[in-house]
């Protein structure tokens, strides 16, 4: 059945991922009405600087000065927001939108995992799409997935690589020995890394991504209480031990249900060199979605970058000029639920514990027995002396322990005068 609707888009921020999303949609838009069986037309465009040289043209009458009067506009169906950030300009523009009834298509993981409850509430009440396949690992369709592919499993763990910038910086520093800020550095040059690229190495980025995540596999509330390490304290030190005992290393985001316990969680992780996700390198993502019937199922691609983002961009615009209204995490608020949160020091891992210490008679001893004393049984040791003879590296691999018992006995550690740097702590990945 043909639909004589026209969606009216109007897109707001017109960076790298604006820009080519424009081009992309006055290239294809033919194409994309066809496989749509919709029409749409670009009606509209805003950014902070309209004079900015761009890689687009667009009509006089296309752009808008002010972000917020296209909110205004009846002939306005669709708005994307392309702005960035959980406060300011685009948290006024998406919030405004839906209450104008004009559907939203973002790419800002900032803001839904802020106030996805909050726009979700209101996207329900006026019956328009808020829709976001773009905020979480660009060209990977998770989101879609779980909604949609996946909606007859229940779900009870998702977990992978989320961010492409430390996966690459992991990547070449395993493969180029290259130190931590040598691999930035070069990041930035390529592109791979924003200039400040504190969100993708501090965990913050995965954290967001992490938390809407959970509320679609979970069909629950944001949970906004996530542990979240990054990866600046990863030196070379580690990727040479990390090899030897058959381990990679991985920023890693995870979230389970347990025991009516939420668990969410972000940290560099080691896998074994055999796994699946050992071999997603450089700027790639990977899902992991462990549910019943289905098992583990597995999405991997390009997590970010103009094209990627916008493939994912497109995908939403085509679900909403199909006519399909969804709920913006699956189902109604009314029946999304609340978990409590569960704490990283209640579950077990098997653990790697680098110790600097000086290389003296009883040392061995007396961390051996710290390990023992809070209920921490090593499975492993590697001892390798520092080049001087005064001073010695300790790998120590544990059994599965409680963490709350890992930290118990890093804290005694810590304390230790034999001790010369802080103890470093790597999660081990069993599943």
């Amino acid at each position: 059945m043909k639909k004589d609707k026209t969606y009216n888009i109007a897109i707001v921020g017109l960076g790298n991922i604006g820009s080519y999303l424009f081009n992309f949609l006055k290239k294809f838009q033919k194409t994309i009405s066809n496989k749509n069986n919709s029409k749409f037309k670009l009606a509209y465009v805003s950014a902070r600087n309209k004079n900015k040289k761009r890689k687009i043209k667009f009509k006089k009458n296309q752009w808008v000065n002010n972000c917020n009067e296209i909110i205004k506009k009846k002939d306005v169906d669709i708005i994307i927001e392309l702005i960035g950030g959980s406060e300011g300009p685009a948290k006024k523009l998406v919030f405004g939108a839906l209450k104008n009834k004009k559907h939203v298509v973002t790419a800002n993981k900032a803001l839904i995992s802020k106030y996805g409850d909050q726009l979700a509430k209101i996207a329900e009440k006026n019956k328009v799409n808020l829709e976001f396949e773009a905020a979480v690992c660009g060209g990977v369709p998770i989101i879609r997935s779980i909604k949609e592919g996946l909606i007859a499993n229940k779900i009870n763990r998702i977990y992978g690589i989320f961010n492409g910038t430390s996966n690459y910086i992991l990547s070449s520093m395993d493969s180029n020995k290259t130190s931590f800020n040598e691999t930035i550095t070069k990041a930035i040059k390529l592109g791979y890394a924003e200039t400040n690229p504190a969100s993708d190495i501090n965990g913050e980025d995965v954290a967001s991504k992490v938390k809407i995540l959970s509320c679609l596999s979970f069909n629950s509330f944001i949970n906004k209480n996530i542990h979240i390490e990054g990866i600046k304290d990863i030196d070379q030190q580690d990727i040479i031990n990390t090899n030897k005992l058959g381990y990679k290393i991985k920023l890693m985001g995870f979230s389970e249900i347990l025991n009516n316990k939420i668990f969410q969680r972000v940290h560099p992780t080691l896998v074994k060199k055999t796994s699946y996700i050992a071999g997603v390198n450089g700027v790639l993502n990977a899902v992991i979605v462990d549910g019943k019937p289905v098992g583990k199922n597995i999405i991997q691609g390009e997590g970010a970058g103009p094209s990627a983002t916008t493939s994912a961009l497109i995908s939403d615009i085509s679900s909403i000029i199909r006519g399909n209204i969804k709920f913006p995490f699956t189902i109604s608020n009314k029946k999304r639920k609340n978990y409590f949160s569960g704490k990283i020091t209640e579950l077990y891992f098997s653990s790697y514990i680098r110790l600097n210490v000086k290389d003296k008679y009883g040392v061995l001893s007396d961390v051996t027995k710290i390990f023992s004393n809070n209920k921490v049984s090593i499975k492993r040791v590697l001892q390798s002396p520092y080049k001087n003879k005064k001073n010695s590296s300790i790998v120590i691999i544990t059994h599965r322990s409680k963490d709350q018992n890992i930290q118990k006995t890093l804290k005694t550690l810590a304390k230790k005068s034999y001790i010369i740097q802080k103890p470093k702590l790597l999660r081990i990945e069993n599943g």
